[in-house]
């Protein structure tokens, strides 16, 4: 497994991140322990979860993936030995169930959600603490488009300062080790970048934001960033909610997954999303690859990438997921890539 340097911190991390949304809905807690001892096994040692997971987010399942990993982590002791991140919900409509509601980015907030995700985490540390999304009103979550703030009450936006104040305080307290940004605009980034810096604060060490063949908006002002202020790029939906291993090609909807169970994951299913995956199926197959391997491997050949968040619903999947990123992709597929992103640039963002 290639490590590679989570921003100065003086931190190797590997290349793939164990994504563990899925734990406590779509697996179970004995599911999620297999994937737990296989991926330990192959020297992936990064796992990323949330407060809110798993998703979709419910209250009668809110904290459960936090709560499987400490329970994995009590049974098997080896926490100085993972690299562990987590997130917190920012204000979103359907999220009161998430600390009764109170999910502005204040100090006493930020202190309440790391009280419960240590306790549910089963550790005295998170290694990676990151707001899950900006609480200002921006464009995340699929949306291009800035606009309609004027409806938003700006008094109940917590100022950038003290959100960043409250968690360089928390690293001095031990209690979370580094902090990143997720679901993050330019903008965002640089005026906490600034704010670190003219405040004497800890800095942001990465951004986890969406990143895949069918959504390449990060290349458009966030990758200048990662490489000129070295945060890297956590990528997730590196497969498109699956679309990307070509489950769902002509018209399939598999059981068991994630976007034929649950209505809301839609994002990747557009006539334009369809037609580009199609493309870049053939592409691979052409070049005697999956499309999974396909997809896993650009993100892997993008300097601006720290890490690959993969997540699974069975061993199979990990297994080939993990072994993708043992193939490099040759200069005439990366070419074919960009003959097709021309053609379709971003269907998905």
């Amino acid at each position: 497994m290639q490590l590679k340097p989570l921003a100065n911190t003086g931190i190797l991390v590997p290349e793939i991140c164990l994504g563990t949304m899925t734990f406590g809905e779509q697996n179970t807690q004995a599911e999620a322990f297999q994937q737990l001892e296989y991926a330990l096994d192959q020297g992936l040692f990064f796992w990323d979860t949330a407060e809110m997971y798993p998703v979709p987010p419910k209250p009668e399942t809110q904290g459960a993936t936090e709560t499987i990993l400490g329970n994995w982590i009590a049974q098997r002791g080896q926490r100085d030995q993972l690299f562990i991140a987590s997130k917190i919900a920012g204000p979103s409509q359907g999220g009161s169930h998430i600390r009764d509601g109170q999910t502005r980015f204040t100090a006493a907030e930020i202190s309440s959600a790391i009280d419960g995700s240590l306790k549910r985490l089963q550790s005295d540390y998170i290694d990676l603490y990151q707001l899950h999304w900006p609480q200002r009103p921006t464009n995340f979550f699929g949306k291009l488009g800035y606009g309609n703030t004027e409806a938003y009450n700006q008094q109940q936006v917590t100022a950038l300062e003290e959100t960043l104040s409250a968690l360089s305080d928390e690293i001095k307290k031990g209690r979370i080790r580094y902090i990143g940004l997720s679901n993050e605009t330019p903008w965002g980034t640089l005026k906490f970048l600034h704010l670190a810096e003219k405040l004497g604060l800890k800095k942001f060490v990465s951004v986890q934001n969406p990143y895949s063949l069918l959504n390449r908006t990060y290349e458009i002002g966030m990758s200048e960033i990662a490489h000129y202020e070295n945060v890297g790029l956590l990528a997730y939906s590196p497969l498109a909610f699956g679309y990307l291993t070509g489950k769902f090609r002509h018209g399939a909807r598999p059981a068991n997954a994630r976007v034929s169970l649950f209505s809301r994951f839609s994002r990747y299913s557009n006539p334009e999303s369809e037609w580009a995956t199609e493309q870049y199926a053939q592409l691979a197959e052409r070049h005697g690859l999956t499309l999974t391997q396909l997809a896993l491997a650009f993100i892997k050949q993008q300097f601006f990438v720290t890490s690959t968040i993969i997540g699974a619903t069975n061993l199979d999947q990990l297994k080939e997921n993990i072994q993708a990123f043992d193939i490099d992709l040759s200069v005439e597929v990366l070419q074919g890539i960009e003959d097709i992103h021309r053609q379709q640039p971003n269907p998905a963002p």
